[in-house]
């Protein structure tokens, strides 16, 4: 802990600095200045207060210390009473300093791109992707983010569908919803089942950080761009103008559509966000197979094909495979209330983390 402790005297120094820049009216009148040191400040005040409250236990355990080796019985019983409970505290804020210190994902406060598919299981598999969205949306409006739907299509009259892409906007969204790319696997009887068995039926999820323009550069030569008429369900037309737009990346064969707008240039503009993210997402998912023998702290491959979660209607359970958790209150978290499960993802992560550095 001795060097960890160097390092976070550093931090603090680095943090009283920020103080006095964020104030010195020369960074003021600065925007793009000012506005990079306010975000190092605003990310480095959760671990200095940390830090802060490590020194204090520290010292009050070093001051009862003294009281033990003293004279005064009185103070010797409460620092003898007192000290376990202080001891008990400094090792939790020491894991928790650790934790802070962990490399920071670079994607982590980035708006995401969710993407549901329906997989196997027909409209069964379409209904149970509109509960997901449905999830995902209210756990977002709980942390008060964004939820705009992109595109979607859908699969029956039913109220499924065979894929819906929306962003979600707002702070640190990436970094929570990360954990929930992969197959996501429900059994249940389907609405459409008279003899009550139970059927089994996957969805696909997909979670990407929103690309900036300064990330990722697409050559226009490298873009395919057709325009057609919006379709509504049966295949009918619900434009009167070529407001629809497909994108063809032609080095990667990636195709986005969008008509969820009526104006062409929204279309466009939406379908570039959504292409820009998968490229970058392919990109992340291309290093993180290179790197596959060095990263022991993936929870699973992290590939899309693996089943991640499986939700037990009948027994009203829903498993985590991947750190084998199983909760009985589908009920709620199909409601939106996924944030444990979210932290105890995390919580293997970061544990698998610190394993690595030792």
């Amino acid at each position: 802990m001795d060097v960890i402790l160097d390092k976070l005297r550093d931090i603090e120094i680095r943090h009283r600095e920020l103080e006095g820049l964020l104030s010195d009216p020369q960074v003021v009148s600065k925007q793009g200045l000012y506005q990079k040191y306010a975000k190092e400040h605003a990310e480095l005040a959760d671990l200095v207060e940390t830090i802060r409250r490590y020194e204090k236990i520290r010292q009050r355990i070093q001051e009862y210390k003294e009281f033990i080796a003293g004279s005064d019985e009185e103070l010797k019983s409460i620092a003898r009473e007192e000290m376990p409970q202080l001891q008990q505290e400094q090792l939790e804020l020491e894991e928790k300093i650790k934790i802070l210190l962990l490399p920071k994902d670079p994607n982590d406060e980035k708006n995401v791109f969710l993407e549901i598919r329906a997989g196997t299981g027909g409209d069964e598999a379409s209904l149970f992707a509109a509960d997901l969205f449905r999830m995902y949306a209210r756990y977002a409006e709980a942390q008060g983010w964004r939820v705009e739907v992109v595109s979607s299509s859908s699969a029956s009259g039913l109220g499924g569908y065979k894929e819906i892409i929306a962003q979600i906007e707002g702070r640190g969204a990436y970094s929570r919803l990360k954990y929930e790319s992969g197959v996501h696997r429900v059994q249940r009887v389907p609405v459409t089942e008279a003899q009550g068995r139970i059927h089994t039926s996957a969805v696909t999820v997909a979670i990407m950080p929103e690309a900036e323009e300064v990330e990722l550069k697409i050559d226009p030569n490298d873009l395919r761009i057709d325009v057609y008429r919006s379709t509504g369900h049966g295949g009918q037309s619900v434009n009167t103008t070529d407001s629809a737009v497909r994108i063809t990346h032609i080095p990667t064969g990636l195709v986005v559509t969008c008509q969820d707008e009526k104006s062409q240039l929204k279309n466009k503009a939406k379908a570039m966000k959504v292409l820009r993210a998968r490229l970058l997402d392919a990109m992340v998912q291309k290093q993180n197979a290179e790197m596959a023998q060095q990263r022991k702290n993936q929870v699973g491959s992290g590939d899309r094909s693996e089943r991640i979660r499986t939700y037990n209607f009948p027994q009203g359970r829903v498993t985590d495979h991947r750190i084998n958790l199983t909760r009985y209150d589908l009920d709620n978290f199909i409601n939106g209330n996924i944030g444990p499960v979210i932290d105890a993802l995390a919580s293997h992560y970061q544990a698998e983390s610190l394993k690595k550095q030792g």
